[in-house]
């Protein structure tokens, strides 16, 4: 490597650029010296400095370039073939390879002694690139750099039992990952840690007759996470988590239940563990619930975040100002019920209401709410609680669940009494929930009077913006899809072709889509006429209502999402 020349000192530079007086450059250099600091580090500290000027300073006193390394990840290839613990121990970015010749983003030019040493450790010669140092561990914090680490991890590997810290809380980061002298508190961290930066939502591990699979459900699909894993390693691995969430290690035949926590960048993260038997071995879902980071995403919600548009929303806003009522949203588990209610919550909340909800559990927490979790090993249950929710005079009641008639009784006699109820039910549409209540013995006449609107919603997966390509539309497909090829073949489809934003996947968050019923008179006296959902159906599409599929095919058409994923979320409907 050619070591940069340095070409003015670094106090000539700042004079040069202004940034600070001719006369204050020995004053700089005096306090520098008694104070035994650094110039860099007193003018950061007095704030005339930022860690990206600095760079760009160095940049221009050693002649080499200078990266923000903003939106930047580590190829993949060099995360794998370069120790990521080195690239923390000298903080350093590998940002390409050439040859023999290897491009490195650092914070610190001058020091020639930690050059020379990464030169002789990785083998290259060194091309360098200056970024700040924040810049630097944000790179590599967001650059997946766990499958190497994960590769060493099952070469040493032993079945060992790991006993829980001593303090009760593990601390998780990328460094405690490689210091840790366990290979199972190693493997249990790095699969943890990598779920968090793909933002999954649940870890699953499931044993094989031969391995371990590992799979993390991202926007409500399962992906495998990494390489199987050998079975030699699952009795350690069931037994971390075990005594991470303090369950029986030596209870292998009955399901078990339990939780724990973990500290990760000054934040608190619930992890709930469900383990069950099967026959090659206990499986584990791990379900994560990072709400502080969540709750502050959704302290500011707003409906059109979670998709939705046009009438569909001006006529859910309508019913959620309404003064009195229940309003009801429907959906299988995971189809985002709960955070539409919270969104609605923030909309129609103010300091002259008293809000008060009744969950199992609090997924997120809200400033100026009142919120109850249910406690059914104690006595609280949604009935119990909602009894006691009415002596506080509420003007606004959420009800996290409704599942069973007690709770329904007292839901629907709250919004007959001047209450506006917000409430879900798992339901497959908004007509099914009308037998459902009524199959729970609730009386038609109570239910209609009560209600407002229904809303049933399901999660399509949106394209990656940064990958979304247009394709061409294919006619298998569209027959697949209930659409007719010749009146959408000249219409524009895309898809996600898969990057580092999205992890490969081709997919970036997930929208709603919603099917709206609004409990209109004619509706509603067909309900207590006894018509059929399919005849109450007719009636709801004539009077401007918008199923699922169609909902779903909207957003396929406005370029949003794909034909593949709404045939996963929607049943198909008819040839359009």
């Amino acid at each position: 490597m050619t070591t940069p020349v340095k070409r003015m000192p670094f106090e000539e530079i700042l004079v040069k650029k202004g940034l600070i007086l001719d006369r204050e450059k020995e004053t700089l250099l005096e306090t520098a010296k008694t104070s035994n600091q650094s110039i860099v580090s007193i003018l950061l500290e007095r704030g005339t400095l930022t860690e990206d000027s600095v760079g760009q300073i160095l940049a221009d006193q050693y002649g080499l370039p200078w990266n923000d390394l903003q939106e930047f990840r580590v190829p993949t290839s060099l995360m794998e073939s370069i120790p990521v613990e080195l690239m923390h121990r000298y903080e350093f970015v590998p940002m390409e390879q050439e040859n023999d010749v290897l491009t490195i983003a650092i914070a610190q030019p001058q020091d020639l002694r930690l050059i020379d040493e990464l030169e002789h450790q990785l083998g290259y010669e060194l091309r360098l690139v200056i970024s700040s140092k924040s810049a630097i561990i944000e790179a590599l914090s967001n650059s997946e750099g766990n499958s190497q680490v994960l590769t060493r991890i099952k070469a040493e590997l032993d079945p060992v039992l790991i006993k829980e810290d001593e303090k009760g809380e593990d601390v998780l980061s990328v460094e405690r990952i490689t210091q840790d002298q366990s290979p199972v508190v190693k493997l249990v961290n790095t699969i943890i840690l990598t779920a968090l930066q793909k933002q999954a939502s649940d870890i699953h591990i499931e044993p094989t007759d031969r391995s371990v699979d590992v799979k993390f459900r991202i926007d409500g699909v399962l992906y495998l996470a990494m390489d199987p894993f050998d079975m030699g390693i699952h009795p350690s691995l069931i037994s971390r988590l075990k005594i991470m969430s303090e369950l029986d290690i030596a209870e292998r035949r009955t399901p078990q239940d339990g939780r724990f926590k973990l500290l990760l960048n000054q934040r608190t993260i619930d992890f709930r563990v469900s383990i069950l038997p099967s026959v090659y071995g206990e499986s584990v879902v791990i379900r994560i619930l990072d709400k502080q980071h969540v709750s502050a995403g959704v302290q500011g919600l707003r409906l059109e975040a979670l998709g939705y548009t046009g009438e569909d929303l001006l006529r859910f806003r309508r019913a959620i100002t309404r003064p009195y009522g229940m309003v009801l949203v429907t959906g299988p588990t995971g189809s985002g019920k709960t955070t539409t209610l919270y969104a609605a919550l923030n909309e129609v909340h103010s300091d002259e209401d008293k809000i008060i909800t009744i969950e199992d559990p609090v997924e997120y927490q809200l400033r100026g709410i009142v919120q109850i979790p249910v406690n059914e090993k104690k006595g609280l249950t949604f009935a119990r609680g909602l009894r006691s929710i009415l002596r506080h005079d509420p003007d606004k009641i959420m009800v996290g669940e409704i599942r069973d008639l007690e709770t329904a009784q007292i839901a629907i006699q709250s919004a007959l009494t001047g209450h506006l109820v917000f409430t879900t039910v798992h339901a497959n549409n908004a007509f099914d929930v009308i037998s459902r209540f009524v199959n729970m013995g609730i009386e038609s006449y109570n239910f209609v009077a009560s209600l407002s609107c229904i809303l049933a919603q399901r999660l399509v997966r949106s394209i990656c913006p940064y990958c979304r390509v247009p394709v061409e539309i294919q006619p298998e497909l569209c027959q697949e899809s209930g659409i007719d090829y010749d009146i959408v073949k000249h219409q524009t489809f895309f898809e996600g072709k898969g990057c580092h934003e999205c992890h490969g996947l081709g997919f970036k968050g997930r929208k709603a889509i919603t099917e709206f019923l609004d409990m209109t008179d004619s509706i509603k006296e067909m309900i207590l006429a006894g018509k059929t959902s399919s005849e109450v159906r007719v009636a709801a599409m004539a009077q401007g209502m918008t199923s699922l599929r169609q909902a779903a095919l909207e957003k396929v058409f406005r370029g949003e999402s794909t034909l593949k994923e709404i045939n996963r979320v929607t049943p198909i409907e008819e040839i359009l």
